[in-house]
């Protein structure tokens, strides 16, 4: 079977058509006015199907849809709003194959990486099932004789989502399957780079949810460009906006946010680093670092994009970097026999290039060779190859993230100390990593004197937490917390109980107020 003739039978599948509506209550899909945009694959430059987006006019009524369908949700027991997620999980289950294909496929991720990601989705549901029998207060002891304090945590309201294209499901996922299990509901405004894959979760859902008689209007769906964005962000009418994206983009809707007093959970950009000792084990150092620099292009929010490397060993690190990458196959995600697959557009592409210039006008020394490749199999023009450059800390460059496989590595000298005041000397603190035997210094890079950033490993790349853990960083990160540990917290509003079981009524402190 042809490749068009494979995502044409995914697409059917998944329930896409050849024009789609941009905005769904749940089962209702509303006819939109909007614009016309194409989702054009970076695989081939093939056009897959076409979205109408969705206008103001539709993001209010999906907005007030799902208003309403608060009020029903929020009453239904939350271990049977996990039941309904642990249904989808096994939904999510029979479509793993062709969704994680049209993530691939549409977003230019390795297969791999997009079935990997579905079962994210489905291994998030997994935990939200049982998070729903663990929405935990506490009880208090009050100071006032024969009375009792408690703390309650309740539904929230609605959750708008703002996610990304190089993470398309899920993102979405990580939100919704902890949102629902709380007892919100949630407007999704997904990537306008990636409107399928958003499109296919919204009717998975719904196969769920119909099984289920969930009211309508608790999952909606609105694919829009930026105005629907700023639309979600201004809007009193949801509490949170969880946004996914650039430290530019998050600064943007943070403000908007605050402006109006709700709350806001931003995953931003990162700019993460691996510090290599002079005991780490090169075995491990070199597979870790160029799948953290090179997988899905670079384009993970986790990507490795430095290297601090002691000086004793750096001659070796170089050599074994330049070594691996040498054998990188560079094609279409979807041969799993290729390790690279293509950026998502031509202005990706374009990133890629002005970093790369701009690294050597800073004085930067290529040490593998960057550039776009042509020819048959890269006819979408989204196709480059990874790159390593020799550079300093404090170029402009460096401070900056670029979505794109660019790796700076950099030498230190001396002690550990003066290695994580390198990989903390950047605006971003999302991911950073260790490669080393000796306990003191993977102990000082875990203390509170070492990385300043969200996630901190040791002998392992800059990847994510697992689902069990709360993933997020600090500084230009934006400071939030999804998926695992208590992130659930940031999606219930908390409440403290005082209750007086006497037939008198004290008043703390020892006030007396005698009429």
């Amino acid at each position: 079977m042809s490749l068009q003739a494979e995502i044409k039978e995914i697409l059917g599948q998944l329930g896409i058509q050849e024009n789609n509506q941009g905005a769904s209550t749940g089962a209702n899909w509303l006819t939109s006015t909007g614009a016309q945009i194409a989702s054009v694959s970076p695989v081939d430059a093939q056009v897959i199907a076409h979205v109408t987006m969705a206008t103001p006019d539709q993001y209010n009524q999906v907005i007030e849809k799902a208003q309403a369908a608060f009020v029903e949700w929020r009453k239904v027991p939350a271990p049977k709003r996990g039941e309904v997620v642990r249904q989808l999980a096994e939904r999510i289950r029979f479509y793993k194959e062709p969704l994680g294909k049209l993530v691939s496929y549409e977003m230019g991720k390795s297969l791999q990486e997009g079935l990997g990601e579905v079962q994210e989705m489905i291994d998030i549901c997994d935990f939200a099932v049982g998070l729903s029998r663990q929405l935990y207060g506490l009880t208090m002891h009050s100071e006032r004789p024969n009375h009792r304090m408690y703390e309650q945590y309740h539904p929230l309201g609605i959750v708008g989502i703002i996610s990304a294209f190089n993470f398309p499901v899920a993102v979405w996922n990580w939100n919704t399957a902890l949102a629902w299990v709380c007892g919100d509901v949630c407007v999704w405004k997904p990537s306008e780079k990636t409107p399928l894959t958003a499109i296919a979760c919204q009717r998975i859902a719904q196969e769920v949810f119909a099984a289920n008689d969930v009211p309508e209007g608790v999952s909606g769906l609105v694919i829009g460009d930026g105005e629907i964005g700023k639309l979600m962000a201004n809007d009193p009418r949801v509490p949170l906006v969880s946004a996914t994206g650039s430290t530019r983009m998050g600064k943007s809707v943070g403000a908007a946010v605050g402006q109006r007093l709700g709350r806001s959970l931003l995953e931003l950009g990162g700019n993460n680093a691996i510090i290599i000792t002079p005991s780490a084990d090169l075995k491990m150092v070199v597979p870790g670092a160029v799948f953290g620099a090179v997988g899905t292009a670079g384009q993970r929010c986790t990507s490795t994009r430095r290297l601090i490397i002691h000086e004793s060993v750096f001659d070796k690190v170089r050599d074994a970097l330049s070594a691996a990458y040498k054998q990188l196959r560079i094609g279409n995600p979807l041969d799993q026999n290729n390790h690279v697959g293509p950026l998502i557009d031509q202005d990706a592409v374009n990133n890629y290039l002005t970093a790369i210039d701009a690294a050597q006008k800073e004085g930067g020394k290529v040490i593998v060779e960057g550039g776009v490749l042509t020819g048959e199999g890269y006819e979408s023009g989204c196709y480059v190859k990874p790159c390593i450059i020799e550079a300093e800390n404090h170029f402009a460059i460096v401070q900056h993230e670029t979505f794109a496989p660019i790796l700076y590595i950099m030498k230190y000298s001396g002690g550990i100390e003066n290695a994580i005041a390198l990989q903390n000397g950047v605006p971003q603190g999302l991911s950073s990593a260790i490669m080393t035997n000796d306990l003191k210094e993977s102990e000082a890079f875990l203390s509170a004197a070492g990385s300043d950033c969200g996630i901190a490993n040791v002998n392992i790349g800059t990847s994510g937490a697992e689902i069990g853990g709360a993933f997020g960083g600090e500084k230009e990160t934006g400071g939030g917390r999804e998926s695992g540990s208590d992130a659930w917290k940031v999606y219930m509003r908390r409440q403290t109980n005082t209750i007086n079981y006497s037939d008198s009524l004290p008043l703390a402190q020892g006030i007396k107020f005698d009429l």
